[in-house]
């Protein structure tokens, strides 16, 4: 299948020019993806163009991932309402390394014809002086042509400064120089670069008299509306320490499933014919969540790799599960903090447990879990409190014995919530 047939069946493509279908079958072709380090890592939002370079490579061409040290100072207004905070060298070095390391587990590096390749645009910005920029490259693309690109327009009323409206300049150059270094004339992006992928065909088009190409993919959205890899709590990121590798697999399994099936499409390297059987066996049982199940798996293992998949299945089944205190103490304080990330958590002193405490006064007294003891009685003499998994009543006393590890407390309140107190 050509990379073409590839995308279309997966639904991944936006736009593309004129030309590019043809020139990929004419043999290896390169094509690059520019990633601006601006945060110390990746989210699931900057995926997509990820996994086009992935099904590239897959089809027998080399991808080029371009790591912007020199765009990521000025700030790209794509999508964006108002002006970027700009960023020292050494915050870009340390956030460019970070990158470097996440996209290294999606791409072969090793090929000899098709391996992957990195390159830092401020290699080649950083000799290059303001007056030699002007005239080499600034002067073969108008100011009518600058302003008629979406991420211009749409910063007209609240303002954009001359750094944000020169980022197209300074990206059109890196495809001429990366079509003159490394004969590369293919970019590919998400559809919110395509004005500024196609001020480089313009350049390179003027410059050099020669035909490039561009691909852009849809940026999804959740069937909801709102967008892709957003939580309440914010971003969905690639770096363990931002997002758990739990939590990532619990955001791959709670997707809805009309957007699973997006999802699996677009971010599997799995063969269309696997894809469809596990379409068709979702549809059949969908209780099961099979595509949602896949999903997890494929992307967790990927980015954390599989000894942090089963530990996020092992944290599903603690959760969820029906578990012992014993159970809960063959997991590492690593662990179980991990899966319990954004539990509510309280402290007590050592003495309190030590003496001896009563179920109600300790919920009451040292948290503010319950609204009151009433409340608390209600729910013990109805079977809808577990302490470490196990239903108790009121007539509980808390020890030493009781606790995790000797230090924890797990309180479950009815079937979803939790609270942990911790002793100090």
């Amino acid at each position: 299948m050509t990379f073409i047939d590839e995308l279309k069946w997966r639904g991944m493509i936006n736009d593309l020019t004129p030309g590019l279908e043809e020139k990929l079958s004419s043999g290896v072709n390169s094509a690059y993806v520019g990633f601006d380090p601006t945060a110390s890592s990746l989210h699931i939002g900057n995926l997509a163009p990820i996994m086009l370079l992935t099904h590239f490579q897959n089809c027998g061409h080399k991808p080029i991932l371009l790591l912007g040290g020199a765009t990521a100072m000025i700030g790209d207004p794509s999508g964006k309402t108002s002006e970027r905070k700009l960023l020292d060298l050494e915050e870009i070095n340390n956030n460019l390394l970070c990158i470097k390391n996440q996209l290294a587990n999606f791409l072969d590096f090793d090929s000899k014809e098709t391996g992957a390749e990195f390159v830092n645009n401020l290699d080649w910005m950083k000799t290059m002086n303001f007056n030699t920029f002007l005239r080499e490259i600034g002067k073969h693309i108008t100011v009518n042509y600058m302003l008629s690109k979406d991420s211009v327009k749409n910063r007209m009323e609240t303002g954009i400064s001359f750094t944000e409206f020169s980022y197209q300049l300074i990206q059109a150059y890196d495809f001429l120089y990366l079509y003159k270094n490394k004969n590369c004339n293919i970019q590919i992006g998400g559809s919110d670069q395509w004005g500024n992928i196609t001020s480089g065909i313009e350049l390179i088009r003027k410059k050099e008299n020669k035909e490039s190409y561009a691909l852009t993919c849809p940026l999804l959205t959740k069937s909801d509306g709102s967008k892709f890899g957003k939580t309440e709590e914010g971003n969905v990121w690639l770096d363990p320490e931002r997002t758990s590798p739990y939590k990532f697999f619990q955001y791959w399994l709670n997707v809805s499933d009309e957007d699973a099936k997006k999802c699996i499409r677009f971010f599997s390297v799995s063969s269309k014919e696997k894809i469809l059987s596990i379409e068709k066996n979702h549809k059949e049982t969908p209780h099961l969540r099979i595509l949602q199940n896949e999903l997890a798996k494929e992307m967790t293992c990927r980015v954390h790799g599989k000894d942090s998949y089963m530990k996020a299945v092992e944290g599903s089944k603690i959760l969820f599960g029906k578990n012992t205190k014993e159970d809960l103490e063959r997991v590492s304080e690593k662990d179980f903090l991990m899966f319990f990330e954004g539990v509510p958590t309280y402290s007590v002193s050592r003495n309190q447990i030590n003496e001896e405490i009563n179920i109600l006064n300790l919920l009451t007294e040292k948290t503010s879990a319950f609204t009151s003891k009433g409340e608390l009685r209600r729910m013990l003499q109805s079977n809808a409190i577990s302490l470490n998994k196990e239903k108790i009543n009121i007539e509980k006393n808390v020890t030493g014995n009781d606790l995790i590890n000797d230090r924890y407390l797990l309180i479950q309140k009815g079937k979803k919530n939790y609270i942990i107190i911790k002793v100090e």
